[in-house]
């Protein structure tokens, strides 16, 4: 019989970020979870904002989680930051502060690399900024292949948030999502379609400022900025994009998911970064491909939020 109380081993690799954030946040704040180190990659924002507001993220709430910063750019592409949804810090609204705790001195690949090799290949890692840094460690070492649990990658959909066809962190990095979705690891996708079911309303920011803890004043600080953007755009509230990887890892009901074929556009004038989804297993006369990724579908919200506000509850208490 499986040992529920087994607890998940995981990296984070991402781009903080408010909704990075929040998932680091679920992460360090949630039983079920043993983060074993956030890497950081350039996306929102630059490399060196992003590392930072990992760093004052784990200053928050106490935790002497390692911290190694990765790529500064995309593998091919010029860097493109988003400044527009997160300002130009990457985590605007936050009382930000030249953190106490430094990044590791190992570069996020070579922490990648090292610590799923030491493995048993029970990590898995949530992706949820640009690829870059998953991609490059496979590259410099296939062997890392056979020793991921699991790749949850926040990314794609039917649609997109940065051209019309395509999400921002495949967008980012097409190159690298390939390289992944090419991969034998086995793959969860949370796109747009499932993550923007996880919005913060007013109703679930109200439970988060009722907390009065240092960690939910921050939260409430970040969140506020966050959400005003999504509010300028007739939203009722920011999705939480990243923390739908997180919240999957806690418990695979938060989310149903669809076995897909989804392949990653890289030569689209108009289609770069685009996530072909084939729902319909449709083969134009070639060769059928086999579905290689769990597609995110419908989101149980009450589950979500209620593993959100928890993880928040239980941080920075003395």
């Amino acid at each position: 019989m499986e040992n529920t109380d087994k607890k998940e081993k995981m990296i984070y690799d991402g781009d903080p970020g408010h909704d990075d954030v929040m998932a680091i946040l679920l992460a360090a704040g949630n039983p079920r979870i043993d983060l074993l180190g956030v890497t950081t990659v350039a996306g929102n924002a630059p490399l060196e904002m992003t590392t930072r507001n990992a760093l004052i993220t784990m200053d928050i709430i106490g935790a002497d989680i390692p911290v190694a910063a990765g790529c500064s750019a995309p593998l091919v592409r010029p860097l493109y930051t988003a400044p527009f949804v997160h300002g130009k810090s990457g985590l605007d609204g936050a009382k930000l502060f030249e953190p106490e705790r430094k990044p590791i001195k190992k570069h996020a690949c070579d922490f990648l690399i090292d610590t799923l090799m030491e493995s048993e290949g029970d990590i898995s890692i949530v992706a949820a900024g640009p690829l870059t840094n998953v991609a490059l460690a496979l590259r410099r070492e296939p062997a890392i292949e056979k020793k991921i649990k699991q790749l949850v990658i926040m990314g794609g959909g039917r649609f997109g948030n940065i051209t019309p066809a395509a999400e921002f962190n495949i967008w980012s990095d097409a190159e690298a999502a390939r390289i992944l979705f090419e991969s034998g690891i086995p793959k969860v996708m949370c796109g747009l379609d499932l993550t923007y079911q996880a919005v913060a309303t007013p109703e679930m920011m109200e439970k988060i400022t009722m907390l009065h803890t240092p960690v939910s004043e921050f939260v409430n600080d970040f969140m506020t900025f966050y959400n005003a953007n999504s509010k300028r755009a007739g939203k009722n509230g920011a999705p939480i994009n990243d923390a739908c990887c997180v919240a999957y890892l806690i418990d695979q009901n938060v989310f149903t998911t669809r076995h897909l074929r989804v392949d990653i556009e890289t030569k689209g004038e108009f289609t770069y970064g685009m996530t072909c989804i084939d729902f319909f297993r449709m083969n134009s006369g070639k060769e059928l491909k086999e579905p290689n990724v769990y597609v995110g579908d419908k989101l149980d919200f009450e589950l979500f939020w209620d593993m959100m506000i928890s993880a928040i509850a239980s941080l920075g208490q003395e």
